[in-house]
Parts: structure tokens; C-alpha cells; sequence
């Protein structure tokens, strides 16, 4: 008989962990990613920051797979899974059959129901994003060395950052480090010294996930770095060199003006989620059985960001991070391997492990929580640092990714700052 049919969509950490507690199995397994390369999401801020260039932080997925024989690795776009004739349809119209499922899909920026902001707003979920991104912040300087109006230069030299969780507070701190140090000397007709790095948020605190006293240090370090704060407010309207925000309290309005945003305020699920017919929550997200799988489709199972479970442990919802993913992806490998070698069910529930939680802010900056353990400073950095180089995939990448950080904190100096794209920077 032919081995069994193992299809894996996504090839982040859920569908890596995923193929690879299935490496010593007899089945056939394919991986489809829209993509060529697994993706370190946790550091692509410091791509677009000029700290990191993309090869830092992303693997070919077939240098990954290379030597798991049972794994083929191709180059496609899922448009819709057909769960009822166990079957996958590709944009290109290519069809795949599978006897298991691994759906492992991620999630995009979410704008609110106003997806029209997204061209003046991009969010950061992609390396094409975060090069964007790292051009349009060095242009603007760029822009200001060249501007003899104050006000435009002004404008140019202002970047407001939406979302004050993680991956908005470590943006903030990177931005506002690069502009009042690494960048001082580089110019010759502007101070970039005035540039104003803006972190805006619906909720009262940054980082509300953390306990609140490493919030409150957070907020401490980024308002030493020079970073402005613009708490309990929302944005309204995204417009053509404004960013409109209305106060939580008093529901005053008021406009930023500027034409560097970024978006770090939400995700949703992907819209491959929505051709599965199944029950979905108030994010696009697949709710998913304790082992992960899809109601009425013991075959199929939904792991990492695009997944919708409650922690039975903690009663609160398995959280959208990288730890949860891979978890994700090895309970669901190895449930299918058991069901290969013929264990008998019952299946285990996915119990997820918290780890703990990481944020930097900066240089020798950031916080740590690690249940009753909590750090700050730089001894919570360097287990920032060391946590996310034993991550990376590969020995090059570590290795480089270290040696990029030393340069960075001995030199302040970040080597790629580099402006990339068929656009020129704008006359004087």
C-alpha cells in the first residue's frame, strides 16, 4: 500500500515543528508555504531597524528539510481546503490529497474593518514589510537633511507606531535608538536628535500582557530613550499625512501630522481559514478540539497563530506566540505519528506551556516574565538575547546574528542601513 499522505500548510513554526516530530515516520509528507523560507517573526523589527538583514532571520525551507527524506517542500499559495474530499487547491489550480491535515496558515494585520489604511499604515509580518518599512525610515531622514521648511521637516522626522505590545515597544525603542545614536553623525545639516518616535495605544499601559510593574519599567525606559507615549487613545483616521487619534477618556480628538506609520495593532486570521466552513471567532481564527483538531475532522488540525483554543490549564486563550506554535505543531506530528504506528485513542489534549514572556526596549534594555521570576535591565537582555539566538535556525545564522549584536552594542553601529527599491530618494 502507498504510505500515508501528510500535508502541511505554512512553513513557520507551527508547520516546522509540525514535519519535523513526523521525521521518523513512514508517511509521505509534503509542505506547501507561499514562501521559500522559514521566517523568524520575533525579529523582523530588527530588519526593518537596520540592525539585522533578512538573511539573519530566515532559512530556505528546502535547506531545512534537506535531510528528512520523508518531506517535500513546495513553492505554493492555498486558496481553499476541501475537508469533506480531504483535498487542497492551490491559486495555480494544483490539487493535493492528504490522509492528515496540518494547517498552520498564520494570521495578517488586522485594521478594524478599515483595510484602506493599510497603504499608509503597513504592518510587519513579512521580510518584504520589514525592508519597506527600514526604507521608508531612512528615506524620511533623508527627506529632512534636504528640507528648508521646518515644518516639513517636522512632518518628515515624525513616526508614530500603532500597538504598544511587543513588537510595538521594541519598534519604538529601536527607532528612537537609531535616530539618537547610531545616525548623530551621519547627517551634516540635521540634528536626527529631533526626530519624534510616537508609541500610540488603545489600552492605558504598554505591553498589557505583562504584569504591571514591568509595564510601568518599559514605559520608564522608553521615555528615557526620547519615545512619546500616547496612551488610552485609538486611531479614527488614517489620511494622507495625518494619523487622527480620539482620547478613551474625555473622546477629544486630535491629529498627528506625519507620514510615517506603522501598524503593530492587531492580527486576524487569514482568509484560508474562512474556506474551511467551520466555526470561527470574533478574530478569523479556526476554533479547534483540546488535540487541536477540527471539529468533525479528527484528520485535520489547526496549530499556531490561526488557531482558537482556551488553555484548560489557565482558562485563558492559548496566545499568538512563537512558543505556542511550536508546541502546537509537535502535539499535532506527533498525535498523527501515534495514529500511524497504531496507538489507540483517546488523544492527549494540547496543554500549552508558558515559558515566559520577553520584551526589549533597547540597549541592555528589557524586561522579562517569567512566572514568579521577573527581570529587568540588562540581565532580562541578555536572556532576551540568548533566548532568541537558540531559536534561530542554523548555525550561520546564529552565529551572525550574535556577531551583528556585539558590533551593535560595542560600535552602536547598525550595518544595514541600506535604502533598497527602484523608487529615488526625493530632490532637494
Amino acid at each position: 500500500m502507498p504510505p500515508p499522505r501528510i500535508l502541511i500548510i505554512g512553513g513557520g513554526f507551527g508547520g516546522l515543528h509540525a514535519a519535523r516530530a513526523l521525521r521518523r515516520s513512514k508517511a509521505e509528507i509534503t509542505l506547501l508555504d507561499r514562501e521559500n523560507h522559514h521566517l523568524f517573526q520575533p525579529l523582523l523589527y530588527q530588519v526593518a531597524t537596520a540592525a539585522l538583514s533578512p538573511g539573519n532571520i530566515a532559512t530556505p525551507l528546502r535547506t531545512v528539510f534537506e535531510r528528512q527524506k520523508n518531506c517535500s517542500v513546495f513553492l505554493a499559495d492555498v486558496e481553499h481546503i476541501d475537508l469533506e474530499r480531504k483535498r487542497v487547491t492551490t491559486r495555480s489550480g494544483t490539487h493535493y490529497d492528504y490522509d492528515y491535515l496540518v494547517i498552520a496558515a498564520g494570521v495578517r494585520t488586522a485594521y478594524f474593518h478599515h483595510d484602506e489604511w493599510a497603504a499608509r499604515a503597513p504592518g510587519l509580518k513579512t521580510i518584504d514589510d520589514a525592508v519597506a518599512i527600514r526604507r521608508r525610515y531612512l528615506l524620511a531622514f533623508e527627506q529632512a537633511e534636504m528640507e528648508t521648511d521646518p515644518d516639513a521637516r517636522k512632518r518628515a522626522l515624525t513616526f508614530a507606531i500603532v500597538g504598544a505590545g511587543p513588537t510595538g515597544v521594541e519598534m519604538a525603542g529601536a527607532m528612537a535608538e537609531l535616530a539618537r545614536q547610531t545616525m548623530r553623525k551621519s547627517f551634516r545639516r540635521l540634528d536626527t536628535r529631533e526626530a519624534r518616535v510616537i508609541l500610540i495605544d488603545g489600552l492605558d499601559r504598554v505591553l498589557s500582557t505583562f504584569p504591571a510593574e514591568l509595564a510601568e519599567h518599559a514605559a520608564r525606559d522608553l521615555q528615557q530613550l526620547g519615545v512619546e507615549l500616547r496612551l488610552d487613545e485609538r486611531v479614527v483616521e488614517v489620511a494622507e499625512g495625518a494619523l487622527t487619534l480620539e482620547s478613551g477618556t474625555t473622546g477629544q480628538r486630535s491629529t498627528i501630522e506625519t507620514t510615517n506609520i506603522i501598524w503593530a495593532a492587531g492580527v486576524e486570521g487569514c482568509p484560508l481559514a474562512r474556506s474551511l466552513g467551520t466555526e470561527l471567532d470574533h478574530l478569523g481564527r479556526v476554533r479547534v478540539e483540546p488535540d487541536l483538531s477540527i471539529p468533525g475532522h479528527p484528520e485535520a488540525f489547526v496549530v499556531g497563530d490561526l488557531s482558537s483554543l482556551t488553555d484548560p490549564a489557565s482558562g485563558q486563550p492559548v496566545p499568538g506566540v512563537a512558543q505556542a506554535a511550536m508546541q502546537g505543531g509537535r502535539h499535532a506530528g506527533r498525535i498523527i505519528a501515534r495514529q500511524l504506528a497504531g496507538t489507540p485513542a483517546p488523544r492527549p489534549p494540547f496543554r500549552y506551556r508558558n515559558k515566559g514572556e520577553l520584551a526589549t526596549i533597547g540597549r541592555a534594555r528589557a524586561v522579562a516574565n517569567l512566572g514568579k521570576l521577573r527581570m529587568t535591565g540588562y540581565p532580562a537582555w541578555v536572556l532576551w538575547a540568548t533566548v532568541h539566538i537558540a531559536y534561530l535556525i542554523g548555525f550561520r545564522s546564529k552565529f551572525l546574528t550574535l556577531l551583528e549584536w556585539a558590533w551593535l552594542y560595542f560600535f552602536y553601529d547598525r550595518g544595514v542601513r541600506l535604502i533598497t527599491g527602484r523608487d529615488r530618494p526625493p530632490n532637494p
